[in-house]
């Protein structure tokens, strides 16, 4: 496995010098940061991300105002309680994508939202979660949350902006060239070495699982 300068000079020769490289990348939210994020922006980000998965994401930006105004705003409390009367005129709706299996994803993550109130609040347990064992936060995030399993909670967590990686096909290609994984990420050993691998390469740099996650999607 190379070390991060050596993949940071290959992501850089490829994409104009060490500058240009650098000018690209942003560092994640701070923990304060995403402890004031209102909890209606993280079930909107979570609902975005779902529906998002498997479905033309121009589609869902395009009709992003009317999933607000169809789901009150993502008011938490309002979501939770969604009653039958509530989710038959959502399948109704042409606001939305009229998808039952995730419109009901909205109810759910919604209550785990605020099962996550009596551990200090999804700022602080998302956010707070250690970047060093990020795959365990997937992992809680796949039994916890509704379809937050795989990419959907990676790329939720991304635009969220806490500290993460994602394994997309050019991520997945760097790790398979560094001999951490010798094909995509699904089984739990596969991902203790794609977590392994990142923390040597933070320690490595000081950079964070997002900078790093960019570097290497961008040395492909």
């Amino acid at each position: 496995m190379r070390a991060f300068n050596e993949i940071f000079e290959i992501a850089a020769e490829r994409h104009g010098g060490p500058d240009a490289l650098q000018a690209t990348l942003y560092k994640p939210k701070t923990q304060d940061e995403l402890v004031a994020l209102p909890e209606d922006r993280w079930l909107a980000i979570i609902t975005k991300c779902i529906f998002q998965a498997g479905f033309n994401w121009k589609v869902i930006e395009n009709k992003w105002d009317g999933f607000e105004a169809a789901f009150d705003g993502f008011d938490v409390g309002r979501c939770a309680f969604m009653d039958d009367e509530k989710f038959d005129a959502l399948l109704q709706d042409t606001r939305i994508v009229r998808h039952g299996t995730k419109i009901s994803t909205v109810r759910d993550n919604a209550v785990f939202l605020m099962e996550l109130r009596e551990e200090g609040g999804a700022g602080k347990v998302l956010g707070g979660w250690p970047s060093e064992d990020y795959i365990s936060l997937l992992a809680m995030l796949a039994k916890r949350g509704s379809r937050l399993g795989g990419a959907s909670a990676q790329y939720c967590m991304r635009f969220i902006g806490r500290d993460s990686f994602i394994l997309s096909q050019d991520v997945t290609a760097r790790l398979i060239a560094e001999g951490v994984i010798d094909k995509p990420a699904t089984s739990k050993k596969a991902m203790v070495a794609v977590q392994q691998a990142f923390n040597t390469w933070m320690n490595q740099s000081g950079r964070s699982l997002t900078e790093i996650s960019r570097v290497l999607a961008m040395s492909v």
